[in-house]
């Protein structure tokens, strides 16, 4: 039994196998890391309070937004031509490495040149050489990941992931138990990203041997013409990802940089879901490319999963955010309530756009999600000058929102014009099931039950009402379950 288990999970036989094995190793790795990394975020968030614990946000969003220009695709780059030629590796590696690190030099040496511009909060200003670090090392951990990847090789990445955020908990847990600071906290988060970042050089530790004989020149003009589309993709994803809080920063104070980044945290776990799902869907979209009926079938039935859990995680995040950032993080961060409301709803797009996007790129039609990075780049920008002023941490979320439904909208439409896709009408049972959710939630909310029977009963009725009305997709994913359940 061990043998079959070890043999499935840590050998590459066939490809139908090894795309399983790799998919099992993603979801583990990218849900255990986070998980354990949960516990840190919220410990910490308590212990600080909201005032450091903003503090320690906006610099991390600050340097993680400028540190994407220190990769900008390359890593993707190596994962791509290495896995089709795995002799050509090692000079990748070796080329990529030295323009990852003069690419990280010139990065760092310009945001040190800007920051006293951007930044005028002192606390965040003394914080940034130690985040910097911070950030610096997690890119090159990436990098080292990216490697893993061309050898199909998924359990040594999950290995490094859940090594790296152990290392990271420790490290923070100490960090606040002795000192209770945002400066120890990134110290110690530093130090758990740097181990991290040597374990995941480590199987390719041989690769600096030889790293002069292997650098070549003729390499760097094809690896930034290839990784700079995907760079622009990391781009907006940054920019959607960090410019609220840094203009929360700009605008408000940094105490709602702490209330925003803790609903933010929240939902960042929740949006793992769209994206672990399509990171494993997009070798089906790949294949079924040129099987446009097969294709379209594919991508409604992937729209429709994660429509079915996005809905009722938007209703129930809207209409418990209060009660749930009390649950997470106590009393002390109750004021992001309405903000954490407002980004609920944006599950329900938020989860759909990636499915919509990477069926675009199967498709080969990557110039068209150009656009799609304009409007979601100047967009959150353009929002975010309109209501963060005017309605503070609650407008960022509302321009996350509109933001969000703008682009998602302007990718259905694009994807449309290539395949033929209508999920409407299979959309009744859904959203039949979700009425009777919201109903629930609302009703049991009036009652003033606990929020986490809420959650359950709610969420009982929605997986039952689904039952009842034989919703295939719920049908289909259910019944494995319920069946090993009783064979057991």
């Amino acid at each position: 039994m061990l043998k079959r288990v070890r043999s499935l999970l840590l050998e590459n036989k066939t490809t139908r196998q090894t795309i399983a094995k790799n998919t099992f190793w993603l979801f583990f790795g990218n849900i255990s890391s986070r998980l354990i990394k949960a516990g840190i975020i919220i410990y910490a968030a308590r212990i600080l309070g909201a005032e450091d614990w903003g503090v320690f946000s906006y610099a991390l969003s600050l340097a993680a937004f400028f540190t994407v220009f220190t990769d900008f695709g390359m890593s993707t780059v190596i994962t791509r031509e290495s896995a089709k030629d795995l002799s050509v590796q090692e000079k990748y590696f070796a080329t990529s490495l030295v323009l990852k690190i003069a690419m990280t030099i010139v990065s760092i040496a310009v945001f040190l040149a800007l920051a006293p511009l951007i930044v005028k909060q002192k606390a965040v200003m003394a914080l940034l050489p130690i985040i910097i670090l911070l950030v610096s090392l997690d890119g090159m951990r990436d990098f080292a990941a990216s490697l893993s990847r061309a050898w199909e090789k998924m359990e040594i990445e999950a290995a490094i992931q859940i090594l790296t955020n152990i290392a990271i908990v420790i490290g923070g847990f100490v960090a606040l138990y002795y000192y209770q600071t945002s400066y120890a906290l990134s110290v110690g988060y530093t130090i758990g990203v740097g181990i991290g970042m040597l374990a995941a050089f480590y199987p390719f530790h041989h690769y600096f041997k030889n790293l002069k004989q292997t650098f070549d020149p003729k390499l760097i003009k094809p690896i930034l013409h290839a990784s700079w589309p995907i760079g622009m993709l990391g781009l907006m994803t940054a920019t959607m990802l960090n410019t609220d809080t840094i203009m929360i920063g700009w605008f408000r104070d940094i105490s709602e940089v702490g209330y925003y980044s803790a609903g933010q945290r929240i939902a960042q776990i929740i949006f793992m879901v769209p994206a672990l799902l399509t990171t494993a869907l997009f070798p089906s979209f790949a294949k079924f490319a040129f099987d446009k009926e097969r294709f379209g079938k594919a991508i409604e039935k992937s729209l429709l999963i994660l429509l079915m859990v996005g809905i009722p995680m938007a209703i129930g995040g809207a209409f418990l955010a209060k009660d749930i950032m009390y649950i997470v993080y106590g009393d002390q961060y109750l004021a992001g309530s309405l903000a954490f409301a407002i980004m609920s709803l944006t599950f329900i797009s938020g989860f759909i756009a990636p499915v919509l996007g990477n069926a675009i790129f199967a498709l080969n039609k990557e110039k068209q999600l150009f656009t799609y990075i304009a409007l979601g780049i100047g967009g959150n920008f353009l929002f975010n000058l309109i209501f963060i002023p005017v309605f503070g941490i609650a407008g960022a979320a509302l321009s996350t929102l509109l933001n969000q439904t703008i682009i998602t909208i302007y990718l259905s439409h694009k994807l449309k014009k290539e395949v033929t896709i209508s999920i409407r009408k299979k959309l009744a049972n859904i959203l039949t099931a979700s009425f009777i959710l919201f109903v629930a939630v609302f009703g049991l909310s009036l009652l003033e039950f606990n929020a986490i029977v809420i959650i359950i009963a709610a969420a009982a009725a929605y997986g039952y009402v689904l039952h009842l009305l034989q919703e295939p997709i719920f049908v289909e994913v259910a019944n494995p379950i319920f069946r090993r359940i009783k064979s057991t």
